[in-house]
């Protein structure tokens, strides 16, 4: 009877330990359900948000963001891994960032995507606009602490990149160091070794122009330390490179023999509550530069000149034969009186 009763507990102690560690983006361990689990998801310092330009603060301070050691990240070969819940690419600590409060070592990549004939994908948004995928690039402060791990309980522990990604006509040929390797991972628990390559090229060109706020992880335990960086010029992949990342993944392990798409694996946008959002560029309404508008103002103000100026000079040259036209025509009047 003893012995029933323990391997009953040690049961219950293990399904308690799998209900806390097991969440998805729907269902009953969807996101509504998270905060059950894990108190910070329920927090007033969430991540993701939309961001809505009207409301940014511009902070002239802010410096370009500087990646290093991201070019050449080494010899030594990454990790590429299906998790359930994303793909994942292991970094070195040879890649690190300048431009933040503090040096931050890059610790792994990873993506969120919708699913194929959606809009969605994106875990941030921009006036309210979504786009199909976005790419997250997580690092840690190593100035201040030995490892990532006692990093993630810190409040200046972790900075973020965020990297919004739209379709184009053109492949990226850097996506594909990642995108044409998925076929080895599709379903979750399956990793492989992949070649280093250049994980600059997977950022936009334009890394002066950023949104910048306090946030949290945007899955489980969704901890509020988290320095975010959302690059406003979006990075570009080709439909069929999207298409490759929308399909033949799997969030369920290979012997499952019901297999779950992994699709769809972004979080609704939080409350930004009392929270400020910066930029290092002037934003407008319009999410125009300074430059920009400036721009546009000395275009408009050039086409309206160029236009007066053509009118004057047709006019100028039109108006002399206005003139000479009576004439001609009194004169032909005189000779016909005169024979």
């Amino acid at each position: 009877m003893l012995l029933t009763l323990i391997l009953l507990q040690g049961f219950s102690h293990t399904l308690a330990a799998n209900h806390g560690s097991h969440w998805t983006y729907k269902g009953p361990h969807g996101q509504v359900h998270w905060s059950d689990d894990h108190l910070d998801c329920g927090g007033q310092a969430q991540s993701p948000i939309d961001i809505q330009t009207k409301s940014v603060r511009h902070n002239p301070a802010l410096p370009p963001i500087e990646p290093q050691g991201y070019r050449s990240p080494g010899d030594g070969a990454f990790t590429l891994l299906n998790n359930g819940h994303t793909v994942e690419v292991s970094l070195p600590p040879s890649m690190f960032l300048r431009g933040l409060p503090q040096t931050y070592v890059a610790v792994q990549l990873h993506f969120h995507w919708g699913s194929r004939g959606q809009a969605g994908g994106s875990e941030h948004q921009v006036n309210g606009e979504t786009f199909p995928a976005e790419l997250h690039i997580v690092h840690y402060n190593s100035e201040s602490y030995a490892n990532v791990s006692e990093a993630k309980q810190r409040v200046d522990g972790l900075a973020v990149l965020g990297i919004l990604i739209e379709v184009g006509n053109v492949a990226n040929p850097a996506y594909d160091n990642i995108l044409d390797r998925l076929k080895n991972i599709q379903h979750a628990g399956q990793k492989i070794s992949i070649p280093p390559f250049d994980i600059h090229e997977l950022l936009p060109g334009q890394l002066g122009h950023y949104f910048r706020y306090n946030g949290s992880l945007t899955t489980p335990p969704c901890s509020q330390n988290v320095l975010w960086t959302v690059f406003h010029q979006r990075a570009r992949i080709s439909a069929s490179q999207l298409e490759r990342l929308q399909g033949g993944l799997y969030s369920t392990e290979v012997a499952n023999s019901l297999p779950v798409p992994l699709v769809d694996n972004y979080r609704a946008p939080q409350l930004l509550n009392q929270r400020v959002v910066f930029s290092s560029f002037p934003v407008g309404p319009s999410a125009y530069s300074a430059g920009e508008i400036v721009a546009i103002v000395f275009g408009t103000l050039f086409g309206c000149l160029s236009i007066f100026l053509t009118i004057h000079f047709v006019v100028k040259r039109i108006r002399p034969r206005i003139n000479l036209f009576p004439l001609r025509q009194g004169r032909d009047s005189s000779k016909a009186n005169g024979s």
